[in-house]
């Protein structure tokens, strides 16, 4: 007989977790201990279910790598007891937390699906309930006793995404995500339809690792016209800086001036990581397709390829958190370790 799958509920704090008081319309935060009789239609669900919360809920604007460690421990802690997770998260910055754990949980082989909300879940026209109930149902699925999904996902208005594919797109719309360069993994509709082909397959017989350092010396550059050379000489010099994130044109391409290659070949000299990606929202970087990129190649910059700038920030902290030699660090960034470029 297939027993129940159980599911974990991890609420990080956002709008998601609100409830509005009905005599002073204040927000306060949703107490999770009452969770099936605030939303009886959990109830109707196949799996069980158990809510726990941070002690002190954060809005998502204050996320940070520390308690993306603390979100990795709690599902480090609770791995065996459990078929997936759900973590609820402010929508901010959900795509960054989505790409930081897919790092973070290297082997993972069960379902971690982030969401959230726009409106609050006591509001009338909230859009939490379902993106609460179908996140719960999408990490339930299963065959033959096995989830279906075995990675970090992100859902939304009907949406399942791959996590560090996403980028947020709206503060307004219900439809708030969009995975630009990656097919949904699932949608919900009258039916769940999974995306099998899009599935990311991990080594089921490799143990769950779990990275928790992170290296937060890093900035990011978004090449505008007439970015000044003062400005950007600032903040590739700076000692501390150890990675950058150059946010360029179209396929990769930014400025000859002499000042700006310069500033960041002496960086890259330096031991500086420099990872070029697109401030396109969808599309790739292709170094050495216009004379405008084809230096930057020369000088040693690393292609994101078709990574959003969310997840090439998390990698590049990741990558310099598990100081990883420069030697291979260009050859480990320019490849796919979690399904985050195609």
């Amino acid at each position: 007989m297939q027993q129940k799958p159980k599911i974990l509920l991890i609420y990080t704090g956002g709008t998601i977790g609100m409830m509005k008081d009905p005599k002073s319309g204040v927000l306060k935060a949703f107490d999770f201990a009452n969770l099936l009789k605030r939303i009886p239609e959990l109830r109707l669900l196949s799996c069980d279910i158990t809510a726990l919360s941070f002690k002190e809920p954060i809005d998502s604007s204050n996320m940070n790598p520390k308690f993306w460690v603390q979100i990795s421990e709690i599902i480090e802690s609770s791995y065996d007891r459990f078929d997936g997770f759900v973590v609820l998260h402010g929508s901010d910055t959900m795509s960054y937390t989505a790409s930081a754990l897919s790092f973070m949980l290297e082997n993972l082989a069960k379902p971690v699906i982030l969401t959230g909300s726009q409106l609050p879940i006591g509001d009338l026209r909230t859009d939490a309930k379902e993106n609460l109930i179908t996140s719960i149902q999408m990490a339930s699925l299963q065959e033959n006793n096995q989830p279906i999904v075995r990675e970090v996902g992100l859902y939304f208005e009907y949406k399942l995404y791959r996590g560090n594919r996403t980028t947020k797109i709206n503060a307004e719309h219900f439809e708030a995500f969009e995975s630009f360069n990656y097919p949904n993994l699932a949608e919900s509709g009258v039916h769940l339809k999974v995306n099998h082909e899009a599935l990311f397959v991990p080594d089921v017989n490799e143990k769950l690792l779990v990275h928790k350092h992170f290296d937060t010396n890093i900035v990011l550059v978004k090449m505008f016209p007439g970015i000044s050379d003062t400005i950007l000489e600032c903040m590739v010099n700076h000692p501390s800086i150890k990675g950058i994130v150059l946010e360029t044109y179209g396929a990769g391409n930014a400025t000859t001036e002499k000042w700006f290659v310069n500033a960041l070949k002496k960086a890259i000299e330096r031991g500086v990581q420099v990872v070029n990606v697109t401030q396109c929202p969808g599309g790739s970087v292709n170094m050495g397709q216009y004379e405008t990129s084809s230096e930057l190649k020369q000088i040693g910059v690393i292609s994101g390829k078709d990574m959003t700038s969310e997840t090439a920030v998390a990698k590049l902290m990741y990558m310099l958190g598990e100081k990883i030699s420069s030697n291979s660090f260009k050859t480990m960034f320019e490849a796919s370790l979690r399904g985050e470029i195609t």
